[in-house]
């Protein structure tokens, strides 16, 4: 069969519907706040819209890029240490809402952990390329493998940002089972991880109060259960057809961040069921396309990198709206394309630069 000449029109449309619906949900969710803190109603959509530009620039520039390029040491193992130089250096800078996540330059900040992501995915895909077949060498294949993945695990979590860390061990499993690992590994990292998780989670007042609060939100429902039960308010205000946009309520007084985390519930009670279910078609859409090239790409690292990227888009997509709709605790996951965030939307728009690439070079 020939080589594919064009990219996936599919996937590059669900892309820049997503990216658009996010510009549109930005605004709706924060023109009140940004015209009571800033004085101008647009401030949160201008500043969307540059990270959108840019970052849709990234993507046709990685769209023409044969992704084979970056199959090289010196790309690989610079983008690791940069990203290793980055999550570092934060914990040398001011905090941010007493976390240390955030690089300032000029009017712009960026969060390193969103390199970390893509990082992590560019390694696992140069390293497990010719090693598929000695998935079960765990000295020599699975310990290398995974070395990257919990040096920045550990430096996010320390930040402290858990949500984007378990985001990242996600990629890795993602990327590992598709390489071959029997489940079996799986299974022992998961029980390796339940006491460390234990720890980070019952043993931090805030967390713990978003686990009760996932358990029975209405016990404290002025307290740590309100965030939940706000969201879910929203969502049911909605309806099929919503209130309209631009007409919800519960952002201006009582969804936390409502531009940013809980965007997904504003758009559930401005556009209802019909706008939620849309935006979950996009990311359906996104999902069976990245698996399908991952599936028709007859190279390993085409296929890693391709898996890799659908799973960071998709598992942050399928972890933001459970939060949103009570299905999970609440976690600082921002939605893809869609959530006010310049270094997420960025970073995500270029890996789709790559993966729309992988679908060219797709038989």
């Amino acid at each position: 069969m020939a080589k594919r000449v064009s990219v996936d029109g599919w996937l590059f449309t669900a892309t820049l519907l997503l990216v658009f619906a996010g510009a549109v949900m930005v605004f709706s969710a924060s023109a009140v706040m940004a015209k009571e803190r800033y004085g101008s109603a647009y401030f949160f959509l201008f500043r969307q819209m540059g990270w959108a530009v840019v970052g849709l620039a990234a993507m046709i520039v990685g769209m023409k890029v044969d992704y084979r390029r970056y199959k090289h040491p010196a790309v690989v193992f610079s983008v690791l240490g940069v990203t290793t130089l980055m999550l570092i250096s934060v914990f040398f800078l001011d905090r941010a809402h007493n976390t240390h996540r955030w690089m300032h330059l000029g009017g712009f900040s960026f969060q390193p952990s969103e390199m970390a992501k893509p990082a992590i995915i560019l390694f696992l895909a140069f390293f497990l390329e010719s090693r598929t077949k000695a998935m079960g060498d765990w000295r020599n294949t699975l310990l290398p493998a995974i070395v990257p993945t919990l040096l920045f695990l550990g430096l996010i979590v320390f930040e402290p940002d858990l949500g984007t860390a378990i985001a990242c061990a996600a990629i890795t499993a993602s990327i590992l089972f598709v390489a071959g690992l029997d489940m079996r590994y799986l299974g022992y990292a998961f029980a390796a991880s339940i006491l460390p998780l234990y720890f980070l989670i019952f043993h931090v007042a805030y967390r713990r109060a978003r686990i009760l609060a996932f358990l029975d939100p209405y016990s404290d429902p002025q307290g740590r259960g309100f965030h939940i039960i706000q969201s879910l308010i929203a969502v049911s205000t909605g309806g099929i057809t919503g209130v309209g946009l631009m007409e919800g309520k519960q952002k201006l007084f009582y969804l936390p961040e409502p531009h940013t985390d809980f965007i997904f519930a504003v758009t559930a009670e401005e556009l209802g069921l019909v706008g939620a279910l849309i935006i979950v078609a996009l990311f359906s859409i996104f999902l069976w396309r990245g698996i399908r090239t991952a599936i028709r790409t007859q190279d390993s690292f085409g296929r890693f990198l391709a898996i890799g990227i659908t799973s960071m888009v998709v598992l942050q997509a399928f972890i933001n709206i459970s939060v949103v709709l009570g299905l999970m605790p609440t976690k600082g996951i921002p939605l893809p394309f869609i959530s006010y965030g310049g270094s997420s939307l960025f970073m995500t728009l270029a890996c789709v630069g790559v993966l729309l690439n992988v679908t060219k070079q797709a038989e």
